[in-house]
């Protein structure tokens, strides 16, 4: 479990470096930073509870 939520922390992180890199993708930096922080949030609270 702890495998995914790394994954997913990395696949959102490089989609948000690209979205602030490509200058007309800032709506996907966007959009990558809010499901980080979610994955994040998700994965510390099932870390919580194991």
């Amino acid at each position: 479990m702890l495998k995914l939520v790394m994954v997913l922390l990395v696949i959102w992180l490089v989609l948000a470096v690209v979205g602030v890199v490509v200058k007309g993708l800032l709506w996907l930096a966007a959009i990558a930073a809010l499901l980080f922080v979610a994955t994040a949030v998700w994965g510390w609270f099932q870390r919580q509870r194991a």
